[in-house]
């Protein structure tokens, strides 16, 4: 048996925004319900919401209301972000998704300091470099530090830490 998804809404044109409501529509986003959200997402993008945490929403519900407040990014400018994204991915629209999602951009120095000793990571296309030496992954360093069993992106606070204090 099919599950039937509700009908997307899909309005013939965006609701304009005034800017005078923006703050207090920005504010609201703070303690609003998660199904009011998705409401406002149904309205504002004509579609349905992703299945994404609830702080990724609200930061595309802020940027769409001042989008629509203020108006949007010029297609010029559109597209020369477009033509640097490519010169980054060749073009490879999921190499793009993990990068902008997780990887910090080649160049990146991630500091930790640990037992009181600072220590200096880069970040390089490929793979990482720690004390003049090349690495896989962050955990594989964290290890290295540690002598124990690290998430290498917890270790390196790139990723909140599960669970108690």
């Amino acid at each position: 048996m099919t599950r039937q998804l509700p009908p997307v809404v899909q309005p013939t044109a965006f609701p304009k925004i005034s800017s005078t409501d923006v703050l207090g529509r920005l504010a609201a986003l703070k303690t609003a319900q998660i199904a009011h959200l998705k409401q406002q997402w149904r309205e504002l993008y004509g579609q349905e919401p992703p299945p994404f945490s609830r702080s990724y929403i609200t930061s595309r519900l802020a940027y769409r209301i001042q989008e629509l407040a203020y108006g949007g990014l010029k297609p010029e400018t559109r597209a020369r972000l477009e033509a640097l994204g490519e010169q980054l991915d060749g073009g490879n629209v999921i190499l793009r998704r993990i990068r902008a999602d997780s990887r910090p951009l080649p160049g990146t120095r991630l500091l930790r300091e640990w037992q009181g000793v600072e220590h200096v990571v880069t970040v390089r296309l490929d793979d990482f470099e720690f004390e003049g030496r090349p690495y896989r992954s962050l955990s594989a360093i964290a290890r290295h530090i540690t002598g124990t069993r690290w998430n290498g992106w917890t270790f390196f606070g790139l990723r909140a830490a599960r669970g108690g204090a």
